[in-house]
C-alpha cells in the first residue's frame, strides 16, 4: 500500500501519456480505474461487476443490432443510389451537390454511429462528385470531414441510446428532443456549401423530372427506413431492441435479397467488420464504468457542484462554460468514453442549475460530436 502510495501520481502519468502515445483507450480508463481504487482503498471487485452491470443492461442489445443494420447497408450500394436520388433531387439549386453531401452523410451515421463509417462507405464517390463539380479540394475534404458525424442526434444513432441509458433519461424523449437540433445543424452546414457554391459560382446540374422520378424507386428502401425505426418506436409498437432487430431483418432483407448488393457469402464479413467496431465500443464502455463508480463514489460531482454554485450564479454562464468544457473533451475522448465519465460527473452540475437532463443530452453529444473533427483523436480526420 505505501509502494502504490508513492508511485501513485507517477502511474496515472504514465497512463495519460501511454495514451497519447497510442496505448487503447479502454488500457487508459480501465487503468486509471484499478489506480485510483487501488490508492483509495477500494475494492477492486467493483470495476468487474460494473462491467457485468452495463453489459447485461436490458437495452445494451440495441447497440449491436443498430451498428449492424447500419454496416449492411453501408456495405451495399446504398450510398450510390442515394446519391443518385439526392442529386436529381436538389442538383439544380445553389450549392446542390454540397446539399447532397450533407443530407446522405446524416442520413448514413443515423445508423452507422459514430465510427468513421460513413466516411469510408461515400468519402471517396462524393469527394469525387464534389471535385468534379468544380468546388475545391480543400472545401470538400472539409465539408465531408464535417458532415461524417453530422446525424448523430437522429434516431437511432448509438451515442443518444448509451446517453438515455448512462443519464436514466427516456430514450424517446431523446429521440425527439434531438431532431430539431440535429436539423438545424444540417440546414447550418448545407448553407455553408450554397454560400460557397455561389461565391466560387459552381455550376448547378439541370434538373430533369425524368431523372428525378427513376432515382426514387431503387432507394426508396433505405429512405423509408428510419421514417419506419420513428414510427414503430417513437409509437410504442416495439421496444428499443426489437426496434433494432427489426432494422436488421429489413436492411438484410433489403440488400440481400431484393437489391442483391451483398451476396450471401459476404455477410459473414459484414458481421465481422461490425462486430469489430461494436467490440471495441463495448470494451470502452465496460472499463469506463468502472471509473465512472469511482468518481461517483468519490463525490467527486457533489464537490464540483458546490464548488460551481459558490462561483457561478448564472444558468446560462453555467452552460456556456460547460459547451467550452466538453469542446475541450471532445478533444481527448471518444464520444463513448465521455458518455460514461463524464455524464456521471455534469448531471448533478445540471440539475442544480435547472438544466432538463434532455437538454443536457443535446448539447453534450452536439459538443462530442464535434470532437470528431479535433485532434489528437478526431476519428473523421484519419
Amino acid at each position: 500500500a505505501a509502494a502504490m502510495n508513492v508511485l501513485h501520481v507517477p502511474l496515472v502519468i504514465a497512463l495519460i501519456a501511454a495514451a497519447f502515445l497510442g496505448a487503447p483507450v479502454f488500457v487508459l480508463l480501465g487503468g486509471l480505474a484499478v489506480l485510483f481504487f487501488t490508492h483509495s482503498g477500494g475494492s477492486l471487485e467493483v470495476i468487474p461487476n460494473e462491467a457485468y452491470t452495463m453489459l447485461s443492461g436490458p437495452m445494451i442489445p440495441a447497440l449491436p443490432l443498430f451498428t449492424l443494420a447500419g454496416f449492411i447497408i453501408s456495405e451495399s450500394k446504398a450510398g450510390e443510389r442515394l446519391v443518385r436520388l439526392f442529386r436529381a433531387l436538389f442538383g439544380w439549386l445553389p450549392g446542390g451537390l454540397a446539399i447532397m453531401s450533407v443530407v446522405i452523410c446524416a442520413f448514413l451515421t443515423t445508423f452507422t454511429g459514430a465510427s468513421g463509417v460513413t466516411i469510408l462507405a461515400v468519402g471517396s464517390l462524393l469527394m469525387f462528385i464534389l471535385t468534379a463539380g468544380s468546388y475545391r479540394e480543400r472545401f470538400a475534404t472539409g465539408l465531408l470531414t464535417s458532415a461524417g458525424s453530422i446525424g448523430l442526434l437522429f434516431p437511432p444513432s448509438l451515442p443518444v441510446i448509451l446517453y438515455g441509458v448512462m443519464a436514466q433519461v427516456s430514450i424517446k424523449d431523446m429521440f425527439v428532443g434531438g431532431i430539431l437540433p440535429g436539423a438545424f445543424m444540417v440546414l447550418a452546414l448545407s448553407a455553408m456549401g450554397v454560400v460557397r457554391a455561389v461565391r466560387d459560382k459552381v455550376p448547378r446540374v439541370a434538373f430533369v423530372p425524368a431523372e428525378a422520378a427513376r432515382s426514387i424507386l431503387p432507394a426508396l428502401g433505405e429512405v423509408l427506413l428510419p421514417f419506419f425505426v420513428l414510427l414503430l418506436f417513437l409509437g410504442g409498437v416495439m421496444t428499443i431492441v426489437e426496434t433494432a432487430a427489426f432494422a436488421v431483418v429489413y436492411a438484410l432483407v433489403l440488400e440481400v435479397a431484393v437489391h442483391r448488393d451483398i451476396p450471401w457469402k459476404k455477410l459473414p464479413e459484414v458481421f465481422f467488420k461490425s462486430g469489430l467496431i461494436v467490440g471495441g465500443v463495448l470494451a470502452i464502455l465496460s472499463v469506463a464504468k468502472g471509473l465512472s463508480y469511482y468518481i461517483v463514489d468519490a463525490e467527486i460531482p457533489m464537490r464540483m457542484t458546490d464548488w460551481m454554485l459558490a462561483r457561478v450564479g448564472s444558468k446560462y454562464l453555467f452552460l456556456a462554460l460547460l459547451n467550452v468544457a466538453l469542446l475541450v473533451v471532445g478533444c481527448f475522448l471518444d464520444i463513448f468514453s465521455a458518455i460514461t465519465v463524464v455524464v456521471p460527473l455534469i448531471l448533478p452540475l445540471a440539475a442544480a442549475y435547472g438544466v432538463n437532463p434532455v437538454h443536457l443530452g443535446i448539447i453534450f453529444l452536439a459538443n462530442l460530436e464535434l470532437g470528431y473533427l479535433t485532434p489528437p483523436v478526431g476519428m473523421n480526420l484519419f
